[in-house]
């Protein structure tokens, strides 16, 4: 029979003295300490005040915390037969291990009511077979060891790029802000103390969880090396421990999360940012429909002021955040839409390489998806220069009568509708029918390089504007 749950060493232990109680004394506070080192506290110190929480005890010799005192007898007890290898209750020699209660017993043990129904084997049989289930546990611990300190780094790498990001969107916000007059630098101000917070507040949390999973390697790493110590000891000594070990073994490590929208959102702090001040500097101010997100930008793409133009250029050093498109080099609009009429019009420019049109939210971001409706696109390409393509789910080619320099898209959420329109003679150049069942967004995906190794750029047409409100 396994015995009853019993004390660990830690509450046995003295506050005082760290040694294991004799003769304890409860004090009015409700701690206990070893009845000398409170007699030895007591004439040191000149009152009666308890070590721990430092509460004067009322007068009168403490009584003895006799339950306390048999608690800490009794280990001693079994500490004594645990290091003589015998058994506390037949003082025989422990050569047998319960597999039910697992626990070592001696041959007394197995022969009476307690364990004689149950499953007992020679003790260096079940050292064996019982080292190999932990050392299982232990390898699948390292391996979770292993991702957390990989995810750890990927965080450090993410904290360290928020400030940079940050410091980047600050560098625009100024740029834009010194083409206004001076009355703009309370909104400049404001504008950057947003920024300030935003940084602050998300490297908080980034901090915050870089300390939790360092507190969890922390504590992977202690059992690991706990279980790592307990597989060196002998079997005896071994399968003393081996429900402490065993309940080590089996800790809960929750798998890293996955950290969601954590970079600076720098389309809410630059994009259309004249727009916003439009009414007092009408005359240079240009608003455009659809902001770009370098938030889910390939790491090969760069932009303009204010997020409106996406070119391909040199690769950057980028995390791989949840939202960043890694399989095409591509780029997403920072706002998606679930119903109404939208539409927004591109400056192709002279590229002979490109994909532009919508995608929904929840296409494959990180491996190889092909542009077609099925998929989640609905969008039209120029390739090689010389031939416009529908991404249909069999690819139509387009016969155009006047290469469009500009195209126009047009989204209908409610229709299921995406029209693309060449802004130079208002002709229709494709329309997608289709079902939309979630938010989709703007996608762009600029060519590479021309013969003049020049990369040409998708630019997002602003829109004129009028002072007056209607």
């Amino acid at each position: 029979m396994a015995a009853p749950s019993a004390p660990s060493e830690e509450d046995l232990l003295c506050p005082q003295c760290s040694e294991i109680y004799c003769l304890p004394v409860l004090l009015n506070c409700g701690h206990n300490v070893c009845q000398v080192c409170l007699q030895k506290f007591w004439k040191w110190k000149g009152s009666r005040e308890c070590p721990v929480c430092r509460v004067v005890s009322v007068p009168g010799k403490p009584a003895v915390n006799l339950q306390l005192k048999l608690a800490a007898d009794e280990y001693q007890v079994q500490k004594f037969c645990r290091s003589q290898e015998v058994c506390c209750i037949h003082n025989q020699k422990l050569t047998i291990f319960c597999h039910n209660d697992e626990e070592p017993i001696c041959l007394v043990c197995q022969t009476s009511k307690w364990h004689k129904v149950h499953q007992c084997r020679p003790m260096e049989e079940a050292a064996q077979q019982k080292k190999t289930e932990v050392s299982a546990t232990l390898e699948s611990l390292r391996k979770k060891l292993k991702l957390l300190n990989k995810t750890k780094e990927q965080w450090e790498d993410t904290k360290n790029y928020i400030q940079t990001q940050a410091n980047q969107t600050e560098k625009a916000i100024k740029e834009e802000f010194e083409k206004l007059h001076l009355f703009l630098l309370e909104e400049e101000n404001t504008r950057l103390k947003v920024l300030k917070q935003e940084e602050q507040v998300r490297k908080q949390v980034m901090c915050e969880k870089l300390e939790n999973i360092e507190q969890q390697i922390e504590t992977l790493s202690s059992t690991i090396s706990d279980i790592e110590k307990a597989l060196r000891a002998n079997d005896l000594p071994f399968l003393q421990d081996y429900k402490q070990t065993k309940k080590r073994s089996k800790c809960i490590i929750r798998e890293p999360e996955c950290i969601r929208d954590i970079l600076i959102n720098s389309a809410k702090h630059v994009g259309s940012l004249k727009y916003t001040v439009w009414r007092n500097m009408a005359n240079i101010v240009h608003y455009v429909p659809i902001t770009l997100d370098p938030n889910t930008a390939q790491s090969n793409l760069c932009f303009s002021e204010e997020l409106t133009c996406v070119q391909y250029s040199n690769q950057q050093q980028l995390p791989d955040n949840p939202e960043r498109c890694t399989s095409r080099v591509c780029v997403l609009g920072a706002t998606g839409f679930t119903s109404g009429k939208h539409s927004w019009t591109v400056d192709v420019g002279q590229g002979k390489d490109w994909y532009i049109g919508v995608a929904q939210e929840s296409i494959k971001r990180k491996s190889t998806v092909f542009l077609k409706p099925t998929e989640g696109f609905w969008v039209i390409s120029r390739q090689s220069g010389d031939s416009y393509w529908a991404e249909t789910s069999n690819r139509t080619k387009l016969v155009l009568k006047q290469k469009p320099g500009k195209i126009t898209v047009k989204v209908d959420c409610d229709k299921g509708k995406v029209v693309f329109i060449n802004a130079a003679d208002l002709t229709t150049i494709h329309t997608f029918s289709d079902k939309f069942t979630e938010k989709i967004f703007p996608f762009f995906s600029p060519g590479l390089y021309n013969e003049q190794k020049i990369s040409s750029p998708l630019t997002i047409c602003p829109l004129t504007i009028r002072v007056e409100l209607e």
